[in-house]
């Protein structure tokens, strides 16, 4: 029997020398051509972002044992993955890039950065007051390893963070409010941040109710994915100025040109790009080679999906 095929969307030679020599590597992706060999495909790397073509690829796959994703999300994965396939995420992966992002956008909805660029455009010059991200109450709305990075990008920022996720737990950064305790939590906050997966728990999660409850200048960032909010009734609060938004995630992506969210001025659209920077591939190398290592080793694999997430 021929040793265990890995399929990469990317040269292997990327993840250094030394690979386990009892499986066998190829650079395919199937956006561009499926090879004869995807009936013998062991373990398959997905290319970033999961296409038609790709979907339609993993059915082929008859000898597959493990799916690696390369981004944190799965929900637009699972209705693909065969019985009794692993499915593994890209956990890590993003963590620099979606916090870094979410500082971006933070730091430039409060101080008024769209406005600035505006102005600049119309060679108008204006000198509003700003406001601060200084001691303001930070509501991180999702605490694993995407929602553990931001929060150690905001702390220089002299910040209260308050964390929720699905279940309240202790943790060494602090304790964790569970999901069902937000309501009371945003009733003061000057910064939601949104980084929870998408599951039939978290949809519609940011509703009507929920916005009505967030403080007038209250700044909603969400890095989740778009049906984690309300559009409608986002919306609706930011035509009444009562509220304003940062968001990297939509209901529908790419954003139509017709769409009235372009015209919102206290929206700050990014175009879902919370993991593509250079941060992106040094951290996908490494996580592929250790999953690799142990795939190779017979040992347990990280970043198994299972439950809810």
């Amino acid at each position: 029997m021929s040793d265990p095929l890995v399929w990469l969307p990317f040269d292997p030679a990327d993840l250094g020398e030394g690979l386990p020599t009892n499986l066998r590597y190829e650079h395919v992706d199937p956006r561009e051509q499926v090879p004869a060999s995807v009936s013998e495909v062991a373990y398959f790397v997905a290319p970033y972002g999961m296409s038609p073509a790709v979907a339609e690829a993993v059915p082929q796959m008859s000898s597959l044992q493990v799916l690696q994703v390369l981004s944190a999300g799965v929900d637009n994965v699972r209705g693909v993955v065969p019985e009794g396939v692993t499915l593994c995420n890209g956990r890590g992966i993003h963590d620099t890039s979606t916090a870094e992002l979410t500082l971006t956008l933070t730091l430039a909805a409060m101080n008024g950065v769209p406005a600035m660029v505006r102005d600049q455009q119309a060679s108008r010059w204006t000198t509003p007051w700003r406001t601060a991200l200084a001691d303001r109450k930070v509501v991180l709305v999702g605490y694993g390893s995407i929602g553990s990075a931001i929060e150690a990008r905001f702390a220089p920022f002299e910040v209260e963070v308050v964390r929720v996720a699905r279940t309240a737990r202790d943790t060494d950064a602090g304790h964790v409010h569970a999901f069902t305790e937000l309501g009371d939590l945003v009733a003061d906050a000057d910064v939601v941040v949104l980084i929870c997966p998408l599951t039939d728990e978290t949809r519609g999660l940011v509703d009507a109710d929920l916005l009505a409850r967030m403080p007038d200048g209250a700044l909603l960032v969400n890095m989740a994915r778009g049906p984690v909010v309300d559009t409608s009734a986002l919306v609706a609060e930011l035509r009444s100025g009562r509220l304003r938004a940062a968001v990297d995630v939509l209901p529908e992506e790419p954003l139509p040109a017709d769409s009235e969210l372009w015209a919102l001025e206290n929206l700050l659209i990014s175009p879902h790009v919370g993991g593509a920077s250079t941060a992106m591939w040094p951290r996908a190398h490494r996580l592929v080679r250790s999953q690799l290592e142990k795939f190779a080793a017979g040992q347990p694999l990280d970043n198994v999906m299972d439950g809810a997430y």
